[in-house]
């Protein structure tokens, strides 16, 4: 069904990253609705509450799943949205946008697509317990505490560690296996067609981030040589969240701006 005409606010789709759900926006979207924008934050399949156990189904997801979910939702609305990723949501953005279903797309430290080697020591010691159990690409994945604070929360302290650490949720190992392991995906479902990103894309990368590093995501920024990079030398992985979140954000709000995708001017 066709979303009604009768709400001319641009519209933000973002999609969150591995592990997570709809609540790793919820900085974000009170801060983009204020400054007008409608803004859809759908949780990827399968990806419940925390505590909730997991749906089998969700062990051997696609990253092909989740695009075509998100592909799906964008089909129902009245005209392309812009379409915000972080981390694992960050590569599906690119996924879309090479899909052609973006008015304009921003990558927040953003899992690399196939064709760029982003296992890197911190990276290899995030994924090691996990890459270390056979089959994992079969499994439901899940971090420990230790893991998600060394690689996404480093910034934080540690009681702020324990309470983002206690919103996640398990993720697809087939994703996790895509992503990481793209050489040995026959289906390439990590592939981007970096020439089919035609709309204006925003990456962002974090100085200090161990899980996306910054040397990475200039690399998916590199791919796509029209659009805009900055990196921000204080921040880590958790741009959502972290100390000065607030200065990314409207980083990417005034960029949009540029782009006359604000709401006074669309």
């Amino acid at each position: 069904m066709v979303e009604s005409m009768s709400d001319p606010r641009p519209v933000i789709v973002m999609v969150h990253g591995m592990w997570g759900n709809a609540m790793a926006w919820d900085n974000y979207r009170p801060f983009f609705e204020d400054r007008g924008y409608r803004v859809l934050t759908p949780s990827l399949r399968h990806h419940g509450q925390p505590g909730d156990t997991p749906d089998p189904a969700l062990a051997t997801t696609s990253l092909l799943d989740y695009a075509d979910d998100l592909q799906a939702l964008i089909a129902g609305l009245e005209e392309k949205p812009v379409v915000m990723g972080h981390s694992m949501g960050g590569l599906i953005a690119q996924m879309l946008a090479a899909r052609g279903l973006a008015r304009a797309a921003v990558f927040l430290t953003p899992a690399a697509p196939a064709g760029i080697i982003a296992l890197t020591p911190t990276v290899i010691r995030t994924f090691w317990r996990i890459m270390r159990t056979w089959g994992f690409w079969h499994m439901v994945t899940f971090p420990t505490l230790k893991e998600a604070s060394y690689a996404v929360y480093n910034l934080l302290p540690p009681l702020e560690q324990q309470a983002e650490y206690a919103k996640l949720v398990p993720e697809s190992g087939r994703a996790t296996f895509e992503i990481g392991f793209w050489t040995l995906d026959r289906r390439r479902a990590a592939r981007v067609d970096a020439a089919a990103v035609i709309c204006p894309v925003l990456t962002v990368g974090a100085a200090r981030d161990r899980i996306t590093p910054a040397r990475v995501v200039q690399k998916v920024a590199a791919r796509y040589p029209a659009g805009t990079y900055i990196e921000f030398p204080d921040h880590a992985h958790w741009v959502l969240g972290e100390h000065g979140w607030q200065d990314v954000a409207a980083f990417c709000a005034e960029w949009l701006g540029d782009q006359g995708l604000a709401p006074e001017a669309a």
